[in-house]
């Protein structure tokens, strides 16, 4: 892992578990860097054109206790309340968190990670590949970096 500029760069290993993550909502499953004809359904059934998956579980990739991780996951329910939005999951290589699919302009929704201390969201658009985007963080001396490495 490195820094530019006093930013937090996230780790290769943590890229590739991100881009080897099943993100699901009813029933549609979504890769990083694919295309799905079932989300381009689910988001014409929501009357979006855009949205993307967010989560509240284990900021900037530190693990968190289940309950305090349920406990913003709530907390982030909340804030989406008047957002078409359904429940979903991320999942891979034997770990599972708690998502949001929420149908709004992914920018919102990038404000919405940063408050809930997120390292990005997945975009997903009709007619095109999901898509990574990562929010830049400042490095703290002596922080632990994303994924629990030094």
């Amino acid at each position: 892992m490195a820094t530019l500029s006093g930013t937090l760069l996230v780790s290769p290993a943590l890229l590739r578990a991100y881009r080897r993550t099943s993100y699901i909502a009813a029933g549609v499953v979504v890769r990083i860097g694919r295309r799905s004809a079932e989300m381009d359904a689910l988001l014409g059934g929501m009357a979006a054109p855009a949205g993307g998956f967010i989560t509240a579980w284990n900021p900037r990739s530190q693990r968190m206790p289940a309950g305090w991780n349920r406990r913003m996951q709530r907390a982030l329910s909340a804030r989406t309340r008047r957002l078409p939005c359904l429940t979903g999951q991320g999942s891979g290589n034997g770990w599972s968190e708690e998502h949001l699919l929420v149908a709004a302009d992914p920018r919102r929704l990038l404000v919405l990670a940063r408050r809930f201390r997120q390292l990005g969201i997945v975009v997903v658009r009709r007619g095109r590949p999901a898509r990574l985007v990562l929010l830049s963080w400042p490095v703290s001396p002596g922080r632990t970096r994303p994924g629990g490495e030094r």
